[in-house]
């Protein structure tokens, strides 16, 4: 049975390798050139120093699937707002793997101190993660139209958010790392 960790330094290449083929083969990122694995170890190092959650969900030593989230916009007061990444490995997509994943993403990030996470889905007619954030509590926000160009074709994005804990009921008690 798979578990859901924080991963690691030796997850990369395997994170690089998933990432790279939701880049060459969807459009659930905008992304056109995968990153390397020198720029996802960078991206990773910028989300956990900030002490927010990037987790893996692995078999052993071989990771099936990964999620993270980092500040919604870089200005320091997005920090109780963030934006959650979810890819799985090929072979386990629509096996119910990414509810366990994104719940746990949702309770460390949480802890973490965010008070809202956001959902920047590429392509409304991705219904697997718009399924997969619905299950999990988020409810749509908006839809931008044709923002993207990617396989020959414009793409429009979903913006799903979802309350964790207070929400905005009540200022937040400790500050998330600015």
């Amino acid at each position: 049975m798979p578990t859901i960790r924080p991963s690691q330094d030796k997850d990369l290449p395997q994170i690089t390798a998933i990432y790279a083929h939701h880049v060459n083969h969807g459009t659930g990122t905008f992304e056109i050139t995968p990153p390397s694995l020198a720029d996802m170890s960078a991206r990773r190092q910028d989300v956990i120093g900030k002490g927010l959650p990037y987790l893996v969900l692995a078999e052993g030593d071989r990771v099936l699937g990964f999620a993270y989230c980092n500040w919604f916009k870089p200005r320091p007061a997005y920090r109780f707002s963030a934006e959650d990444s979810i890819y799985l490995h090929a072979d386990i997509i629509n096996q119910g793997m990414g509810s366990h994943l994104l719940a746990e993403l949702c309770a460390q990030s949480e802890r973490a101190g965010i008070r809202t996470l956001i959902a920047v889905i590429g392509d409304s007619g991705n219904r697997g993660s718009v399924r997969l954030h619905e299950r999990l509590g988020f409810h749509h926000v908006g839809l931008l139209h044709a923002c993207g160009w990617k396989f020959d074709r414009w793409l429009d994005v979903v913006l799903m958010e979802k309350a964790l804990g207070a929400g905005n009921t009540r200022p937040p008690s400790a500050p998330a790392k600015p």
